[in-house]
């Protein structure tokens, strides 16, 4: 088969866009040129704007007659506010006016500090040599050292003075003494301990800032009994260990001694 006899049997339509471009022409013949989307875009949008300023104008023609309050208003603000600017310009005016004082001032001083000599003499006049004889002397008659002596001496005299008073008014404060109530817990050897020589022994322990109190009988068990008795000590001078090695001494009635209660007073 050859090409000619295949393109015989295709179903092209060669001719469409001639027929595209006549069917175009007669719909333009009946409602006219069709317009580019571009010009469309742009006719919308001019709409838009028209829109938008016919809606101001309405609004500015509504509100008109009734906001006679807020133009009040409005206007003492303005008002005010020209005030204050006004206030504001004065104080600037103010600073302005002081600054420029004061940089005058300024000049002035250093033209006076920064002023040549004239004929070899300076600004100041060196002291004449009577002058300078009669301040020699007095710097002489001044003793240095001696005062700072003399002042040392004051503030030791005082320093003692104070450290006396201080100690005077220690001494004739009460001074509290740190007390302790102590629970003993003394221990026979056996159920035929005599109990009433065993406290004799106990209680016979007098010193200086001991006191004994109560005491009672409590049972341990196989018919033996220890004595619990109760003594108020100063800290500073009777301990624990002291009330133990005395106790202990008592060897013939005297298994051991425990603390069974320490408290503060």
């Amino acid at each position: 088969m050859t090409a000619a006899d295949c393109l015989a049997q295709e179903r092209i339509w060669f001719d469409k866009p001639r027929y595209d471009e006549a069917e175009r022409r007669f719909y333009e013949q009946m409602n006219g040129p069709t317009q580019h989307k571009q010009d469309t875009g742009a006719n919308s949008i001019l709409q838009d704007i028209a829109r938008a300023r016919e809606n101001i104008q309405k609004s500015l023609a509504g509100s008109g007659g009734g906001s006679a309050a807020d133009y009040g208003e409005l206007a003492a603000r303005m008002k005010s506010l020209e005030l204050e600017n006004q206030s504001l310009h004065t104080v600037v005016e103010d600073l302005r006016s002081a600054l420029g004082k004061m940089e005058s001032r300024v000049s002035a001083l250093e033209k006076r500090s920064s002023a040549p000599t004239v004929n070899g003499t300076g600004p100041q006049k060196a002291p004449s040599a009577p002058a300078r004889e009669e301040e020699d002397e007095e710097e002489d008659d001044v003793d240095l050292f001696g005062s700072d002596e003399e002042v040392d001496e004051e503030a030791e005299r005082l320093k003692e003075q104070r450290l006396q008073e201080y100690a005077a008014k220690k001494a004739k404060k009460p001074v509290l003494i740190a007390k302790s109530s102590i629970l003993l817990d003394v221990k026979p050897w056996d159920d035929e301990t005599d109990m009433k020589k065993l406290e004799e022994c106990v209680r016979s322990v007098q010193v200086d800032g001991l006191l004994w109190g109560a005491s009672k009988l409590v049972p341990v068990g196989y018919g033996i009994k220890k004595l619990q008795i109760n003594c108020v000590v100063e800290d500073d001078k009777v301990g624990t260990d002291f009330l133990e090695e005395e106790i202990t001494k008592y060897e013939d009635y005297v298994q051991s001694v425990d603390v069974a209660a320490f408290n503060k007073i």
